[in-house]
């Protein structure tokens, strides 16, 4: 393997010609998402415990580090990146790591997104378009302001709105994610789906996730996204496209609203046929798959002073034990997550 060293810019070291990322079952590697941080200002009850114990700071990568991963995997074939976390925004000088990635869009990278919960997005929204940012998703469960608190537990309705308004000032094109939730939200749908349309926004709705310990019955949260459809679809006409973002949403066309529908659907109907994407978490560990517990360390790799050649072996070991999909199922029995780490580790 060549293992030529060169450089884009100010970014991080890059090594030219690295092998792409194939896994044992043929698929590309595309897809990056990486978890910059595990910490969130809001506690969503679906998502995380009220009283939640984060990552010491001193465990987390340096933002220079994370730049250093993310520029191997570029190397490798990575054409996508997108920032999560916990909420990425709130990580202290973020936006110095989405410029040194924003400078590689052209150069390997062709895209680089953000998933927020919009809580900070007024204040870095024009930032991220000049930093080479064209899309991202906001998370958003309701449109009543009251209930927005329920589910969020500290969240403020009115700043997201404002971050969602700063950001299409901004140029930045938006969808909206909605976890949808049983009781809660369902009843809701038409009229998320046509706020998001009526503001040009695509709208994913999203089956929520057994994935770590949480207060609520998540027996008592699911909603089938095959019901949730077969619901819209007395009042709207979907006309399935082959629209793709590079993520595991499957599209329609709303007819009424002239927008698109995704439905993300982890248990009725698993994505991972097709799946291109890794998880990176802000420790330096890689998951091959969001709904498995199998993983691979690469901060030691990353720390040797050989680190080029140590990394881009880890990485390789790493994607040959990629597996087929997830596990994902809920224990109606005794109410255990499928997944023990929580959302906000991976960034789902």
């Amino acid at each position: 393997m060549n293992t030529r060293v060169g450089t884009i810019g100010n970014a991080a070291p890059l090594v030219a010609d690295a092998a792409p990322m194939i896994d044992p079952f043929g698929r590309a590697v595309t897809y990056l998402r990486v978890s910059v941080t595990d910490r969130c200002d809001f506690r969503c009850t679906y998502c995380m415990a009220e009283n939640m114990t984060f990552l010491p700071k001193k465990d987390l990568l340096t933002l220079e580090e994370l730049d250093r991963l993310c520029s191997a995997f570029i190397a490798k074939g990575v054409r996508k990146i997108r920032l999560t976390g916990g909420e990425p925004l709130v990580r202290k000088n973020i936006m110095y790591l989405v410029r040194q990635l924003g400078r590689q869009i052209g150069s390997g990278l062709e895209e680089l997104t953000v998933t927020t919960n919009g809580s900070q997005l007024a204040r870095h929204a024009e930032e991220l378009y000049d930093c080479g940012v064209r899309r991202i998703n906001v998370s958003l469960d309701t449109l009543d302001p009251e209930k927005f608190r329920r589910v969020t537990r500290w969240g403020d309705f009115a700043k997201v709105i404002e971050g969602i308004d700063a950001a299409q000032r901004a140029g930045l094109k938006i969808k909206l994610n909605a976890v949808a939730l049983k009781d809660f939200n369902e009843a809701e749908m038409p009229d998320m789906l046509r706020f998001a349309h009526g503001r040009g926004m695509d709208l994913t709705v999203i089956e929520t996730m057994p994935m770590g310990e949480i207060e609520e019955d998540r027996t008592d949260q699911y909603l089938p996204l095959s019901k949730l459809r077969a619901d819209l679809e007395r009042q709207f006409t979907f006309t399935d496209i082959d629209y793709q973002t590079g993520g595991p949403a499957r599209y329609v066309r709303v007819a009424e609203t002239g927008g698109r529908l995704g439905f993300i659907t982890p248990l009725t109907h698993n994505f991972c046929e097709s799946c291109n994407r890794v998880r990176l978490t802000c420790t330096g560990t890689l998951y091959m798959c969001l709904g498995q517990n199998d993983a691979a360390d690469l901060r030691a790799a990353l720390r040797s002073t050989e680190y080029d050649g140590l990394l881009h072996a880890a990485i390789d070991e790493a994607i040959t034990r990629k597996p087929k999909g997830h596990d994902f199922i809920i224990d109606r029995t005794h109410n255990r997550p499928a997944v023990a780490r929580h959302m906000s580790v991976t960034g789902g």
